[in-house]
Formats: C-alpha cells, sequence, structure tokens
C-alpha cells in the first residue's frame, strides 16, 4: 500500500510538473516533440533501450508512459535536454524552437515545472484544510505532560514534562515539538515545567542526528494512563482475557500508571514470565505474561482525545486557500532548513538521505485520503526546491545559464550546454543511485 501511493503520488506530481514546462512551452508556440512519464530510455543514456510502454501522437506531440521509472520530460524543439538530440541542434533555428524564443520566454518555460508544483502544493493543502479542517493538540492540554524513549532522556527530558518553549520560541501545539527539535540552534534549550517549575535544558550536540537515526518521529510522545481500548484478536492480551476498560497498574510488583511506563517494562522484561497486576471493574487482579521482543502484546491503549481536549480549526474556501498559501510557504521554508542541515557537524549525510523506499516509508501502511494528500503536497513542495537548485540537467541549471544570458546578453553556446547537461545527468544519475543504496542496505539492516 506504501508503494502504492508513492508510485500514485509521485506520478501525479511528475505529470503536473511536466505539464508546466508544456504549458509555457505551448503559450510562447514552442513546439513539444515528446511528454513522457518516466523515461522511453535508459536514463540518463537516451540512445540505449528505446521503448515506450504506451505512446500516442496527437497534432506534433507524442504522448507516452516509459519504461524507466525515474521521473519524466518533455522534449522542447531546439533545447539541450534528456534527449541530447544533437543532430536537430546543427540545424539553424526554426521559428518553433526554443532557441529561438526571447529569454524571458525562455525563463518561463525552464520555470514552469517549479512553478506547478508549487501551485499543486498549494491546491492540495487548501483541499486538504478544506475538507479536514487543522486540528492539533495544544500542549497547555496535556494534563499528563509527554513521554519520552531513549534519545529523548539522552536530551535531559523526562516523562512528566510539560514543554513550554524550545529556543525560546512559545510551543502551542503537541506536533510541532519533533520539527523544532531537529531545527533546533546549535545552542538550543527546551523550557520545561517539571514537578511545578519551569526550568531550561540546553540541548545536547548530537541530539539531531540521534533522531535522525532512530528513524522516527516518536522521541517525544503524549503521556497516557494504562487502559486498554481493545485488544487484537488471536494475541497475548487476548489469550489472556484483557479487555476494554481494564487498567494495568503494575509488572512485577513494579507501579504502572502510563503507557510508557508499560513499554519501558515490557523492553526490560523480554524473553521472560511476568506478573502483570490489573484494575477490572473496583477488583485487582492478576495475570502472567511473556513478552516476546518480535511479537506484540496485542492491546491497543485508550486514546488521548479520552482525556485531553484537542482544538479543530475549520475553513471557508476563500481562508482554505490562503492557509494552503501560507502553509506550502512554511514547508518550503522548512525544506530549506532541512536541506541546510546537511552542512551542520551534527548531520550524516548517509543517515539522513534516502531514496524511494524513504519516501514509500513516510505513507501511512493503511490509505487514507487525509494523509495521501498532505504528503503528496510535501513531496511536491520537495521537487519544486529539488528542481531549483543550480545542476545542468535540472530546470535549476538552465535557469542559470538563462540568468547569465539576461544580464550578460551572452548566449551560452550550446556546446557549453551539452557538456553541462551530460555531466549534470551522470550527477543525477550517480545521486539516485546512492541514496537508493542506502534504502537497500536499511531493508537488509531491518530499518
Amino acid at each position: 500500500m506504501q508503494a502504492l501511493q508513492l508510485l500514485a503520488g509521485l506520478s501525479f506530481l511528475i505529470v503536473l510538473h511536466e505539464f508546466g514546462h508544456f504549458f509555457f512551452a505551448r503559450l510562447f508556440k514552442t513546439r513539444v516533440e515528446k511528454f513522457y512519464l518516466f523515461f522511453d530510455f535508459l536514463f540518463p543514456f537516451s540512445g540505449l533501450l528505446n521503448f515506450s510502454l504506451f505512446k500516442k501522437t496527437k497534432g506534433d506531440t507524442e504522448y507516452g508512459i516509459g519504461w524507466f521509472p525515474l521521473g519524466g520530460y518533455v522534449k522542447i524543439s531546439g533545447m539541450v535536454d534528456e534527449s541530447m538530440d544533437k543532430d536537430a541542434l546543427a540545424l539553424p533555428p526554426e521559428p518553433w524552437e526554443y532557441r529561438s524564443k526571447k529569454p524571458w520566454q525562455r525563463l518561463l518555460i525552464m520555470l514552469g515545472g517549479i512553478i506547478m508544483n508549487v501551485l499543486i502544493a498549494i491546491v492540495l493543502y487548501m483541499i486538504s484544510f478544506g475538507i479536514w479542517g487543522d486540528e492539533y493538540l495544544p500542549v497547555k492540554n496535556m494534563k499528563f505532560g509527554i513521554s519520552v524513549d531513549s534519545v529523548g532522556r539522552s536530551i535531559g527530558l523526562r516523562n512528566g514534562d510539560m514543554i513550554k518553549a524550545i529556543d525560546e520560541k512559545p510551543i502551542e501545539r503537541f506536533n510541532q515539538v519533533p520539527v523544532a527539535l531537529i531545527m533546533h540552534k546549535s545552542n538550543g534549550t527546551i523550557t520545561i515545567n517539571r514537578d511545578g517549575r519551569d526550568t531550561t535544558i540546553k540541548i545536547p550536540f548530537g541530539t539531531i542526528s540521534k533522531i535522525i537515526k532512530a528513524n522516527r518521529g516518536n522521541v517525544v510522545g503524549i503521556r497516557m494512563p494504562a487502559v486498554i481500548d481493545s485488544v487484537m484478536a488471536g494475541s497475548q492480551a487476548a489469550r489472556l482475557q484483557f479487555r476494554k476498560g481494564d487498567s494495568i497498574t503494575a509488572i512485577n510488583g513494579s507501579p504502572v500508571n502510563y503507557t510508557i511506563d508499560f513499554a519501558d517494562y515490557k523492553e526490560a522484561n523480554y524473553g521472560r514470565p511476568v506478573t502483570l497486576t490489573y484494575v477490572r471493574d473496583g477488583r485487582v487482579e492478576t495475570a502472567t505474561a511473556n513478552f516476546n521482543k518480535d511479537s506484540l502484546f496485542g492491546c491497543y491503549w485508550v486514546p488521548y482525545s479520552h482525556y485531553m481536549e484537542s482544538v479543530k480549526v475549520t475553513y471557508s474556501p476563500v481562508t482554505a486557500l490562503g492557509k494552503g498559501v501560507s502553509y506550502t510557504a512554511d514547508r518550503l521554508k522548512l525544506y530549506v532548513t532541512q536541506f541546510r542541515l546537511f552542512g551542520s557537524k551534527e548531520v550524516k549525510v548517509n543517515e539522513s538521505m534516502g531514496g524511494f523506499y524513504s519516501m514509500g516509508k513516510m505513507y501511512p501502511s493503511t490509505f487514507d485520503w487525509q494523509s495521501f494528500i498532505m504528503l503528496t503536497a510535501f513531496i511536491s513542495v520537495a521537487l519544486a526546491f529539488m528542481n531549483f537548485l543550480p545542476i545542468p540537467g535540472l530546470d535549476g541549471g538552465y535557469v542559470i545559464f538563462l540568468l547569465f544570458e539576461m544580464i550578460t546578453g551572452k548566449k551560452v553556446s550550446e556546446k557549453v550546454m551539452e557538456k553541462a547537461t551530460t555531466v549534470g545527468l551522470v550527477i543525477l544519475l550517480a545521486l539516485m543511485l546512492y541514496v537508493n543504496g542506502l534504502d537497500i542496505l536499511r531493508i537488509f539492516k531491518g530499518k
């Protein structure tokens, strides 16, 4: 299901990205010879294994689906691109060709894909907020405080802490905490309320790397009472006849008040029989269980919404559009900040980069329209930023050459463009192999 969602989301974004180039090319009466989802050749070698899974010609354009699932492209007449059609470029320019157009027109043709990605993100966010609104848990409503794992404890946080600010910026929503921890300043701090007193913790060096390496966003969670909501059929909890409303209070005599306590004791007692004490209808009962490392105990806890009140903001079509614009800007800013982390001493590139496997894991294992729309919108923002990078072969590389031409009045020679594009495409292929190779290693390591 995750793979299908990734394929659907990327295909949707690739087609619309290429349509952005197509739209401006047609607007300026430039011929588009091909419009392809995926490549009909072994990228980046345009002369190898040329065949399509589907193709149909309409007017001057051949529309198709290629066999090599790594992006897509539009072949614009008279342009140095992935197809590397040098024979056509050796002929005198024709009026319908890209190279015959004015610099500002060529600039818009090249920016068309990026513009489209930004517009897609705005529209998708607008749809999500317009239909489902924006629901969040205010940190002030977390009556039991936070729960923390080993990474959270290494930062200096404790179960029950109330987070008030990170880097002296007040935290209003609980879902802001994981992002704020990753994006903290080099001398970052966390302001918490512990046992009724405010205190400040200095975030240790290496925290970002630990969070990324842990590959999870639950370094800080919501602390909740250990009360069972339901049990999984066939699980150990079901065999022990646990049921809705049972409240676990101790393991081997040690008090268990919250779900995080249960998780900690469970991890500490893998492979050993334990005595569970629980309360049912006011009576204290006991049961003997055995926690296996690779299997679930099988109980689902009463959700936090039973104890704490969330806030839901609804939007009209007009306000949803405004929210879509502002949220897209925020996501773009977030992505740029994340990209900058690659240059920091804390973050190792091989721990923070990933390919299609990592992208697919972002999607939930069961299909949900809201999650699908929100994640696809974020990937659209990421594609807009990545395509803007000044690497030949990406839109940003062409933009750099065009800006040089517009500023100096001197057009970059097609020979230089060809060589730069070849180098850029090889770099892109090497990067793709590298990040997907990292994913393969993660799969073998069980991450």
